[in-house]
């Protein structure tokens, strides 16, 4: 029976693929095969030719709980520093290295590892029912999964610190205000918004967006002479491209560009 913790759905019509994160009933904490299963989508979706944004959300009121502590209770349950490497760290390298920009739809809370997921993604948009809580020093344990490289680059070191050695938890208005997230917007628009969102950057030329996000990347570990010189390097790339030739006519011709990514970027 195929697990159904995680689902994708493919709109090929609009280039978005959504990932929703499936254990509503267990505020979709995460268990060993639901991370198995998200790495799987993230991997295929780097493969589907035709989902060019992905959506990252999930059922029910919460975003993910981060992990499911029951699962930590059973007695194969592998040492802690295992689960980090071998499970949670690949997600969150698929994700940052997915060549396709990922909407995080932040529906409900998101705890732990949850708010690592969150902070991962390119772009946030919160419910104004959604929170944010590292929550890790509550059990005796410290942010992981990226978590403390991501949040100090989003809401600077001295909020970060307070964050997480403090673990109080963050309103999707203090998110905004934060850096934490880009916008909120009502919980009956939120999927609308995502969709909205990420058809957008399905419509953009898809080679550029992928070597953007390349580029922001290497920036937070760049100083500015590397990052001029690796810009340069990724213009002469994107300036090769299909999409640029198309994008220079339908600007001469005045008229919107129908990129196409064809060419493969190395």
């Amino acid at each position: 029976m195929p697990d159904e913790t995680v689902l994708v759905e493919l709109d090929a019509e609009a280039g978005v693929a959504t990932v929703t994160l499936n254990r509503p009933d267990a505020l979709n904490a995460l268990t060993v095969p639901m991370k198995q299963a998200l790495l799987a989508a993230f991997r295929r979706l780097e493969r589907e030719r035709a989902a060019r944004a992905v959506i990252l959300t999930g059922a029910g009121r919460a975003f993910c709980a981060g992990q499911d502590l029951r699962e930590r209770l059973e007695p194969d349950a592998a040492p802690l520093g295992v689960e980090v490497r071998e499970r949670y760290n690949p997600i969150i390298r698929a994700m940052r290295g997915l060549p396709k920009p990922i909407v995080g739809a932040i529906n409900g809370v998101a705890a732990g590892a949850g708010a690592s997921l969150a902070m991962a993604c390119d772009i946030r948009v919160a419910s104004d029912a959604a929170s944010f809580a590292l929550a890790f020093g509550r059990v005796g344990l410290i942010p992981d999964s990226g978590a403390t490289w991501f949040l100090p680059r989003l809401v600077g070191a001295a909020r970060a610190a307070e964050l997480a050695l403090l673990n109080d938890p963050v309103s999707a208005a203090d998110a905004v205000r934060l850096g934490l997230v880009g916008r909120v917007v009502p919980a009956t628009d939120l999927a609308a918004e995502a969709k909205s969102i990420a058809a957008r950057l399905a419509a953009g030329a898809p080679q550029a967006i992928a070597l953007t996000k390349r580029a922001l990347n290497a920036a937070w570990d760049h100083d500015l002479e590397a990052a001029l010189e690796y810009e340069a390097h990724l213009q002469d790339l994107a300036g090769r491209t299909s999409d640029h030739r198309e994008g220079m006519a339908a600007f001469m011709e005045k008229r919107p560009p129908r990129f196409s990514g064809e060419e493969p970027v190395s």
